[in-house]
Formats: C-alpha cells, structure tokens, sequence
C-alpha cells in the first residue's frame, strides 16, 4: 500500500487483496461494483430513499418464497411419511403370499416385486430402505418355496 495516497475504503481493500495474492503474468486487480460505504451513507443521510410500497413488496416477495420452501419441506416431510414399510407382514401381504401358491408363481412375484422396488430403480435417498426390503421379500419368498418344495414331496 502506497503511503500518503488518499485511497477510499474499496480502493484499500483491492490493495490489500491484491497485495494479498502472489502476482500473475498479467497483473489482476480485484474490483468492487461500486463504493458499498457510500450507499450505506446515502441511505443514511436520506439522499436515497425506498418507498414504503417498494419495502412491502421486497418483504411479500420474501414471504412468497419462504413460504414455498415450507410448503416443500412439508412435502418432502409427507412424501417421507408415506414410505413402503419394511416390515415382513406388510411385505408378505404385498406379495400375496400364501401356502397354495406354486414355485413357478413365487419366481414370477419375486421378478414383479424386484422391478418395482431394487434399489437401483428408486430415487437416491429411498436406496437403503429398498435394499432392506428387497433382503426381506427374498427371505419371505425363499421361505415359501422351501414350504412348496415340502408339501410337493
């Protein structure tokens, strides 16, 4: 920084900055838009002045919008809430298992239920659940086709 020079807060600043930065090839100085000092102190002084209106529909605008990040993290909250259940019993029910169905139909059920929820067909954050349900659906279904194989015997 020169000494003597009379530098204004920004133009101290892209000094320092520069200052700051080991030189490139070609010198680059970091520049600000415009004097932030200035603006605060006119605001200040009244020389800029913001409606009334204008500041209402700054903060309607800023409602909206937070309102919206509400509404969708309730959604999200919902749409968590209404997840697939990983208990056995509704998994069973869901594949409709019971002692009279054939091997040939477990397999063909295993397929359809693997389509519908293996973790790689699923959004991101449902993987670990799918996969947890995938384990128990093959667990059930290996079950009743071990109960088939018996009662065919």
């Amino acid at each position: 920084m020169r000494a003597g020079d009379n530098l204004d807060f920004a133009a101290m600043l892209d000094e320092l900055i520069a200052e700051s930065f080991p030189e490139p090839q070609q010198p680059v100085r970091p520049t600000i838009r415009f004097d932030y000092l200035s603006v605060a102190e006119a605001l200040h002084s009244g020389r800029i002045r913001v409606s009334p209106d204008v500041a209402a529909a700054e903060y309607r605008d800023a409602e909206a919008v937070t309102e919206a990040l509400f509404a969708a993290a309730e959604a999200a909250k919902a749409e968590e809430a209404e997840l697939p259940s990983t208990e056995p019993a509704a998994i069973s029910k869901e594949l409709g298992l019971n002692a009279s169905v054939a091997p040939e139909e477990l397999a063909r059920r295993r397929r359809v239920f693997a389509f519908k929820n293996h973790p790689d067909r699923v959004a991101p954050h449902l993987r670990q659940r799918a996969m947890v349900r995938m384990q128990v659906a093959n667990m059930l279904i290996d079950e009743a086709e071990r109960k088939a194989k018996r009662r065919g015997r």
